[in-house]
């Protein structure tokens, strides 16, 4: 009876060991083989990208378009939320400074945390949902139809004539989402601080002048270009290895997607406990 239980227990223990081994190759390890592929990927498409600038080989036109295309798919989400976000920002903030009397500095509290957070979220989100989806469903549709086969036995470079350009799109793109948020944000901010909850503009706009400075829009800018070219590596790394059809177009476009939105919201978080490490807030 004993040696039958020890048996088992010896069973058990052995189909364990075989679980945790099949879930590590099928699971955590194709995670970072993926990681390790997409950065060699972005890796290589920035130094096509440089090389065929100074080259003069970059396709422009092809920069253009995507440019384009993706202004056309993100411009009107972004603006839809980043006027709730404005309004949100706007109640909340108004809740608690009027609950510890320090109304006169709303401003300030308004137009930093949009700035600061507000528009770097907001920004990662259009790009990973609208251009990252955008990219990743392009490419895979082209990778299902062997198109980029045909492209590399033409001997036609995919990272130089589709990575690269979408990679410097993505950045210019993202950037100007970034500064459209912050504009609209601080506008409509200003808006309902001023007409709905009884502001006060010319407190308002001083106390936000006193607390801000050029470093926060920066770095708010700094962040967009970073989250394009994660979209971008990670959007163009996931279409040019869908496999499965159609149905795996759509599973590609909601792992770029998904994929994205966490790197970026993790490279947010990162790149602000940097930034107030080294550039510590000063008072006033």
């Amino acid at each position: 009876m004993v040696a039958t239980e020890t048996a088992s227990d010896q069973t058990e223990f052995e189909e364990s060991v075989e679980w945790v081994k099949g879930y590590w190759r099928g699971h955590p390890r194709r995670s970072v083989e993926t990681l390790g592929r997409q950065a060699a990927m972005g890796a290589t498409a920035v130094g096509e990208l440089v090389r065929s600038i100074v080259a003069r080989r970059f396709p422009f036109g092809e920069f253009i378009r995507q440019c384009a295309f993706m202004v056309s798919v993100a411009a009107a989400p972004t603006l839809l939320v980043a006027i709730p976000v404005g309004v949100v920002v706007s109640i909340q903030v108004g809740s608690l400074v009027n609950q510890v009397g320090a109304t006169t500095f709303i401003g300030a509290v308004i137009g930093l945390g949009i700035i600061r957070q507000g528009a770097p979220l907001v920004t990662s989100l259009m790009i990973a949902g609208a251009v990252g989806s955008a990219i990743c469903a392009d490419l895979g549709s082209r990778t299902i139809r062997e198109e980029i086969d045909a492209m590399k036995v033409m001997g036609v470079d995919p990272m130089r004539r589709l990575v690269a350009p979408r990679i410097l799109a993505a950045i210019i793109v993202s950037v100007l989402l970034c500064g459209f948020v912050v504009f609209v944000g601080f506008l409509v901010g200003y808006m309902f601080n001023v007409y709905v909850q009884d502001g006060t503009p010319g407190s308002f706009i001083d106390t936000f002048a006193s607390f801000a400075v050029a470093n926060d829009l920066l770095v708010a800018e700094f962040k967009a270009a970073i989250f394009g070219v994660i979209t971008a590596v990670i959007a163009c790394d996931t279409g040019l290895h869908t496999r499965g059809g159609p149905a795996g177009v759509a599973n590609s476009v909601n792992s770029a997607v998904v994929t994205a939105a966490l790197m970026l919201f993790a490279t947010n978080i990162i790149v602000t406990q940097i930034y107030n490490t080294v550039f510590p807030s000063k008072a006033v």
